[in-house]
Formats: C-alpha cells, structure tokens, sequence
C-alpha cells in the first residue's frame, strides 16, 4: 500500500470517527431535549392539578376539556405537532385563576359587579405568568383568548372574528360545553341537548360557527367512545 492511500485511508477513517461521534453527541442532545420536555410537560399538568384542587367544584375539568379539545382540533384538521401546543394551553387554560383570590374564586353565590371585575383579569393574569416562558409562547393562545367572543363582546382584548386564535376559538365550545353539562355551586348541570341547543345558538355570537358546526357533527361519535 503506497503513502498516498494510507494517507487517504487515515483521512477517511478520521472523518468517519467525527461522523460518529457527531451522531452520538446529537443523539444524546435529542434524548436531553426529549427528556427535558417530558419534565416541562409533568410540570404543566402538575399546575394544572394544583388548580383543580384548589377548586373543588371544577375538578376533572381541565382533563376532560383537553381531551375533547385535541379531538376538535384533529377534526378541523390541525397538525399533530400544533395539537402538542394546543394541549399545553388547555392545560393551562385557568391558570391565570391562581392571581384570583379564594373570596372570589371559590363564593358560592353569584359574584358582584366588582368581583367579576377582577374574575376577568384571569387571562390577563395567564399572560403575564406564561409569557416570560419560551417554552410556553406557542400554548398562549388558549390561556389568554378563551374568552373572547366571535362578536367581539369578549375579553380581555375585545377581539372579533379570525382575530381570535384558532386554538383558543375552538377551546372556548369545549369550555363552556364542558362548563354546562357540570355541576356548578350555583346552578345544576344542564341536559345533552339543552347545553347542544345553547352551543348551535351562540355560532356566531360567542363561537366561531365553524367551529360549531364540526363539534355538532363530531360529537355523537366521540360520546361512544
């Protein structure tokens, strides 16, 4: 074997080392990467059950609103990967409602003028504890909208229409369909088809009407499973 080969030969074999660990040092940053996300995502379902069991009244709810969230969402057809962000906001839809004080929060009767006041600073609160967060900026949607309405009537920003985000249009059905078919301090749950009565009729005063339209066709078939 001539120098000139052996000199190739070393040069490959010195390239393919750096290949190779190249790909193992990528491999462990994905397995970091995937790693820290996992504990990012147990954190966030961690705040999302502190919440549940600061309000007794509305416990379960977060789980069952993201749940049904994702579903609606795959139905309008948003990408597997924006259904990830999708279920971080969900998870995090109230937790705006830790900067709202017990006396509010949790009074069973019916709030006064001044104290749905300050309820409605909830999303506003979210923002302000999520945004600081890179992590979180793309689930934002869900926390800080969910209120707004199809008319502009909502808050905290009076937005109207597709100014709405997506995710927030389609969480704020699954949240109040959720929120009329549960039991409540102040009222009892609705029946099936008085809460589907009410969510045909807000299309398009509260809800996006497409967003209506696919939960109504969607929703039969999701109750069976």
């Amino acid at each position: 074997m001539d120098e000139e080969w052996l000199e190739f030969l070393i040069t490959i074999a010195g390239q393919l080392s750096i290949a190779v660990e190249n790909a193992i040092l990528f491999s462990d940053l994905q397995q970091s990467n995937r790693e820290l996300a996992e504990a990012y995502d147990a954190t966030i379902e961690g705040w999302s059950r502190a919440l549940d069991l600061r309000d007794k009244e509305t416990e379960g709810h977060t789980r069952r609103v993201t749940e049904m969230t994702l579903r609606l969402a795959e139905a309008m057809g948003v990408s597997g990967e924006e259904r990830v962000y999708y279920r971080r906001g969900a998870l995090l839809h109230d937790i705006g409602k830790m900067g709202i004080p017990d006396s509010i929060l949790l009074k069973p009767g019916s709030l006064t003028t001044e104290e749905w006041a300050i309820m409605r600073r909830h999303p506003s609160y979210a923002q302000a504890m999520l945004s600081p967060i890179p992590y979180l900026w793309q689930s934002l949607d869900i926390p800080y909208s969910h209120h707004e309405r199809w008319d502009g009537s909502g808050y905290p920003r009076g937005l109207k229409g597709e100014l709405i985000p997506l995710a927030a249009r389609i969480f704020a059905v699954v949240d109040v369909w959720d929120a009329l078919t549960s039991n409540r301090p102040y009222r009892p749950a609705w029946g099936e088809e008085e809460a589907l009565a009410y969510i045909r009729d807000q299309a398009g005063k509260h809800f996006d009407p497409a967003v209506v339209n696919i939960f109504l066709e969607n929703y039969p078939e999701w109750t069976k499973t």
